[in-house]
């Protein structure tokens, strides 16, 4: 992604703006002014479904190299998948919402 199109994108785009890169679940977001921090981008990592647009409302924002560090580190630790197992284990599966209008076919 070229330092122009951000540039730009920092200047005119909205607040919480978003935009798509090239790498599938990788986007740029633009933070708004807030107290006496200037606007500013960071990177969002959000799961795509099969059209590439978002899957959750918001997704793991990274807002330096470093935080990048740190995060690299969190996810290196092997009881990281244990207790996600455990926590998979212990929830209860929620009702997906059916959309008004659509048919569900009960098995």
């Amino acid at each position: 992604m070229s330092e122009d199109k951000l540039s730009s994108f920092l200047k005119t785009g909205g607040d919480w703006g978003s935009m798509k890169t090239t790498v599938p679940g990788v986007f740029i977001l633009k933070l708004p002014e807030y107290k006496s921090s200037p606007a500013r981008l960071v990177v969002e990592l959000n799961p795509v479904d099969n059209s590439g647009n978002p899957t959750k409302k918001r997704g793991l924002m990274i807002r330096s190299l470093e935080e990048l560090e740190e995060y690299r580190k969190l996810f290196q630790y092997d009881k990281l998948q244990s207790l996600l197992k455990t926590v998979d284990k212990l929830n209860l599966p929620g009702k997906k919402a059916v959309k008004p209008g659509e048919e569900v076919l009960e098995i």
